[in-house]
């Protein structure tokens, strides 16, 4: 059983790491994939199908977040 939840961290870490590689040669938002990746390894296989953007999205500030709030 220990083996078996040292294989799964190890893959886990790894697909971190190709997963946010991939996003950043995507231009996609690289922290949500390597969250993603980590959790649920095959999510690598969704970000494989999935076209460039042709630009990174941008995230809005704290402020901007803040204003927007009701």
């Amino acid at each position: 059983m220990v083996e078996f939840v040292v294989y799964w961290g190890v893959i886990a870490f790894f697909s971190m790491l190709i997963g946010g590689l991939l996003a950043g040669l995507k231009k996609r938002d690289y922290s949500f994939w390597m969250a993603w990746s980590f959790l649920f390894p095959p999510a690598i296989f969704l970000l494989l199908t999935l076209p460039a953007l042709s630009s990174r999205p941008r995230r809005p500030t704290l402020d901007e977040e803040d204003a927007a709030e009701p």
